[in-house]
């Protein structure tokens, strides 16, 4: 998935617009939907969902899988908010906050109407900060957002940290990807017990690979005589788009109205 989102984010519709118009937008959305109420932020998760659908051309299925990705984590946190117990002498203090309940013993354990409504203002604020995130993800290069995050002030250490570990997570997984299908077609994976010898055995194979190619970036860097800063050639072949930029000032304008207004 990481190495498909790289490669969607290269060769995306919005690819020819200035990375730095993308991230502003994109941020002024983030901090608008975390003061909007939750009706505001279902229009930012859709609008925000037709600029990276079907402006940036990103494959319907392969952001409804990130987005239920995310959905996941939220339905785990789920019945810590909407799951309530108070003992069974105090229940007329939660008769109007319980949906639908069960006595077990002395303890009445019940659906909380505003956890519910809790976990949906969660879901709606969550959804809404995804889908910023997500357009900034696919459509600009990882390259060129930190490259942009280090011209508006970013410490040089932290963005070269940022794509250090960025790269060694395609490391990783072609690693991963490379030792598991070696096991698979072994028959490492038959049993449980033969599962989690090869599984063990695969962690040892994986921390002995990064540190052999983390030897080798270092080996290479020197090599190449670095002083301490990376330095990258990025071709400015962007322009900007007025129809774009009018969209957006005018959609953001109307959603700052709307949450004044409602």
């Amino acid at each position: 998935m990481s190495l498909q989102i790289d490669t969607l984010a290269y060769t995306n519709r919005l690819r020819w617009l200035p990375p730095e118009q993308k991230l502003l937008f994109a941020t002024v959305l983030l901090i608008v939907s975390a003061f909007a109420h939750p009706a505001v932020q279902v229009l930012i998760a859709v609008w925000m969902s037709i600029w990276t659908v079907v402006y940036a051309g990103i494959p319907a299925k392969i952001y409804v899988k990130l987005v239920y990705l995310a959905t996941l984590f939220w339905l785990t946190s789920l019945p810590a908010l909407v799951v309530n117990g108070v003992d069974v002498s105090q229940l007329h203090l939660v008769s109007n906050d319980s949906v639908k309940g069960l006595t077990f013993g002395s303890y009445y354990v019940y659906l909380s109407y505003h956890g519910i409504e809790q976990g949906l203002k969660i879901l709606s604020r969550a959804i809404a900060s995804l889908s910023c995130l997500y357009f900034v993800v696919l459509t600009i290069p990882f390259t060129e957002l930190l490259q942009t995050l280090r011209r508006i002030g970013f410490p040089v250490l932290l963005t070269e940290l940022l794509l250090l570990m960025y790269r060694f997570i395609f490391v990783l997984l072609n690693t991963v990807t490379e030792l598991w299908t070696a096991q698979q077609s072994r028959g490492g994976y038959r049993t449980f017990r033969i599962g989690m010898k090869s599984l063990a055995l695969l962690i040892g194979q994986l921390l002995r690979r990064t540190l052999e190619n983390y030897r080798q970036v270092s080996l290479s860097l020197a090599a190449r005589g670095f002083n301490g800063e990376l330095r990258f050639w990025y071709p400015q072949r962007y322009h900007q788009s007025k129809r774009y930029a009018i969209e957006a000032i005018v959609g953001v304008s109307a959603l700052i109205v709307l949450i004044f207004k409602f």
